[in-house]
């Protein structure tokens, strides 16, 4: 048994095989709507519930993100949350951490500025793999990651925003700009909230990354319909 089998054995998911949903991703997956990012929580029961209601809203895609120095239980919520994605046949991929989405088979990663290069990373996961990129507040850094291969690419903070305080800031007229420029989906990501979703929708951008006003709604399901709905 290699390592990947020992921990979908361990944790008890049903791998539908490496990368794969059950459905030809390159073909039919679009990266449309709400792009929902876990936030930082030990309880994995309250996670799974809060991911499920988001899911439930309508989320098209969910990020495991976690900053916690425990790498077991980063397994253990990133297989979990896995395993939830499967159920509802939507994609689930990994902030940063190239091996455990190989090690889980994850269907992608998202990449930050100081992460691998995302062509190196396309050769290690594969052509179906997902892979975002965070472009800040930089045209050309998204100019690149289109270039080597990039599923999307995310730009913010868009509003100020807990999870990244001191994070560059994006405008709505950067992401216009994008727009016109870059043929990959665009999304919007930091301090998006029900109150400014509209504004940073209306720049034409594809999705929208949302955290703290997603996961710490008291509605979180009904939440997560507003936002998506605002893309119809």
């Amino acid at each position: 048994m290699d390592l990947s089998q020992a921990w979908a054995s361990l944790f008890q998911i049903d791998f539908f095989g490496p990368m794969t949903m059950n459905w030809n991703m390159r073909d039919s997956f679009i990266i449309k709507g709400l792009y929902a990012i876990t936030p930082d929580m030990a309880d994995l029961k309250t996670l799974i519930q809060k991911t499920q209601l988001a899911i439930e809203g309508g989320a098209f895609m969910v990020q495991y993100r976690s900053k916690i120095h425990d790498r077991d239980a980063k397994m253990q919520q990133c297989a979990a949350i896995l395993r939830l994605c499967r159920q509802y046949k939507i994609p689930c991929i990994v902030n940063d951490d190239v091996d455990m989405c190989r090690i889980l088979e994850a269907d992608g990663v998202h990449l930050g500025e100081k992460d691998d290069n995302i062509a190196d990373v396309r050769r290690i996961l594969g052509e179906d793999a997902i892979i975002g990129s965070s472009c800040y507040d930089q045209l050309n850094r998204a100019k690149q990651a289109q270039n080597e291969g990039a599923s999307y690419v995310a730009f913010g903070a868009m509003f100020e925003t807990l999870t990244k305080p001191n994070a560059p800031r994006a405008t709505l007229e950067l992401l216009r700009e994008v727009k016109s420029q870059i043929q990959i989906p665009v999304v919007a990501i930091g301090g998006i909230t029900m109150n400014n979703a509209h504004d940073v929708i209306e720049t034409g951008i594809d999705a929208i990354a949302v955290i703290n006003s997603l996961f710490e709604a008291k509605t979180i399901k009904e939440t997560a319909e507003t936002f998506s709905k605002m893309f119809h």
